[in-house]
């Protein structure tokens, strides 16, 4: 049986039901087109909360089962196969990993170990209960140890937040793509008081990060260690060595790469490709195998180059890597608030040129990367990985645009969007070198660009009552308001930052022209 349930409390009612009938228990790791087909010739049935790109008659929500009739209470057993995960195909194509209900048994009693529950509190997550991380962390072991569970996946800041203020004792369980976004406007002095825990994994979570979170709550996040393949292997919560977690046997092969062997592997070495050492204190993880590149004959490893980035004051996040059109590295960077000081007041030449400098000293020289790419900060998805065509599209031609939010009806006629000048504008190399600025006839550009997104393209005869009142820097947070006078045939733009004005006019339509 398939299950998918955005619903972490029906999830985990579903999984147990599976469990008590025998019947194991196939989660997707998403609702697309592929997965779901790919995964509905193999399973009986669905049950889910969502709705599903397979036929209605294979699936079920659990309402539609209610009247049926229970099965007699016993105690659960071991056999079985128990749950089959996908994993997430970001280093390669998904595949499905077998998961016995013993083993699972295993792992949330180790984890219980760890962090048994000293009083019960209020799990909320942003990760879905359908990987595992999520699964065990927000579903399997919050129930097991009498903590109240959170139904909703909590997918922005914000939403964490607001849905904590309800809960006078906390635990997180999310991702370091969502700790990086928390930020000096996050609600600390209400929550850090009620916040027992934080539970992180999915990726590498900067130092920076930990300390600023440690300062606004004097916890640090846990993180932990895993995959699909192996479960939890172990966890730190600062800068030192990773610590396996109990009954977890690691080790390194001849290439160095990292194994791991635990009860709920079935007590069998998996091999992982990431490189580890081991001293008294632990292991340090190096990158994973897949991430060494040769680059002018010499092996680079692209996680080491992200670690020497990560060093320096400008940046907050990066991920770097190989696109297929060149053979020189690329590299995506999210600025922390002294880079972005940097990239208004000296330019992108000057801010570049210091990176690379930092590297110098610390990377060969053919490790350098030869594109930058600038951010407020990296669009990770939901479990911390940037999937190969998101690279690509990051890495490829600076932006022109920015990418405008929803349109909101601001009073009739005028429709209003917030968006975000991109501090990588493709327009600010010339305009200006040193101190960029968005040029007034950019801004124009975009009004005309907004407007045909919006379904009225226009073709400009003339323009009139042209504004530039204020600059527009690399960062900030705009609106632009668009008005269309269908009469004459006018487009009216304002665009505005911190309630002030930056630019405005009329543009003309000339209909005449757009229809030859």
């Amino acid at each position: 049986m398939a299950l998918y349930f955005y619903d972490a409390v029906e999830m985990a009612i579903a999984l147990l039901a599976c469990w008590r009938a025998g019947v194991t228990a196939v989660i997707p790791g998403d609702l697309l087109r592929a997965t779901c087909l790919r995964i509905d010739g193999d399973v009986d049935l669905w049950l889910s909360d969502a709705t599903l790109p397979v036929g209605r008659d294979r699936t079920h929500h659990i309402d539609a089962l209610l009247d049926a009739a229970p099965l007699p209470p016993c105690a659960l057993g071991y056999m079985g196969e128990g749950v089959v995960l996908n994993t997430s195909g970001s280093s390669g194509v998904p595949k499905q990993v077998v998961k016995a209900w013993a083993h699972l048994a295993s792992e949330i009693r180790t984890l219980a170990y760890h962090w048994p529950a000293a009083a019960t509190a209020s799990v909320l997550g942003s990760v879905s209960a359908h990987h595992m991380f999520g699964l065990p962390f927000r579903v399997l072991w919050p129930l097991c140890a009498g903590h109240a569970i959170d139904r909703a996946q909590r997918h922005y800041p914000e939403a964490l937040a607001s849905a904590s203020l309800g809960h006078a004792r906390l635990i997180w369980i999310t991702t370091p793509a969502i700790l990086r976004r928390f930020g000096e406007h996050f609600p600390w002095d209400t929550l850090s008081q009620r916040l027992e825990a934080i539970y992180t994994a999915g990726g590498p979570l900067p130092a920076s990060v930990s300390d600023d979170i440690l300062r606004h709550t004097g916890k640090r996040p846990i993180q932990i260690y895993g995959s699909t393949e192996t479960g939890a292997i172990a966890f730190k919560q600062d800068a030192t060595a990773w610590q396996a977690l109990n009954r977890a046997q690691v080790g390194a092969n001849v290439a160095g790469s990292l194994w791991v062997s635990s009860p709920w592997t079935g007590n069998e070495p998996v091999q992982t490709a990431d490189i580890a050492t081991f001293d008294a204190q632990g292991f340090q993880l190096l990158g994973r195998e897949d991430r060494i590149v040769k680059i002018e004959e010499k092996r680079v490893s692209l996680r080491a180059v992200e670690l020497a980035l990560e060093q320096h004051p400008f940046v907050a996040d990066v991920h770097v890597g190989q696109r297929n059109d060149m053979p020189r590295l690329v590299a995506l960077i999210g600025l922390t608030r002294t880079g972005l000081h940097a990239l208004r007041n000296q330019g992108r030449q000057a801010f570049v040129q210091a990176l690379q400098r930092h590297l110098a000293s610390l990377v060969e020289p053919a490790a350098i990367p030869r594109r930058w790419r600038l951010f407020t900060a990296i669009p990770w998805n939901a479990q911390s990985k940037l999937p190969r065509s998101v690279f690509d599209a990051l890495s490829g031609a600076r932006p022109t645009l920015p990418s405008f939010g929803a349109w909101t009806e601001q009073e009739p006629g005028t429709w209003v969007s917030s968006f975000e000048v991109p501090p990588d504008l493709a327009q600010f190399s010339g305009h200006f070198p040193s101190t960029p600025v968005v040029p007034g006839v950019v801004q124009i550009g975009w009004a005309l660009a907004a407007s045909a997104q919006r379904g009225m393209p226009l073709t400009v005869a003339n323009m009139e009552n042209l504004k530039f009142q204020k600059l527009l820097r690399p960062g900030d947070l705009a609106e632009l308001a668009l008005s269309w006078d269908a009469p004459r045939k006018k487009l009216s733009f304002a665009i505005r930052h911190q309630g002030a004005p930056c630019s405005s006019g009329r543009l003309i339509h000339n209909e005449e022209h757009a229809h030859v």
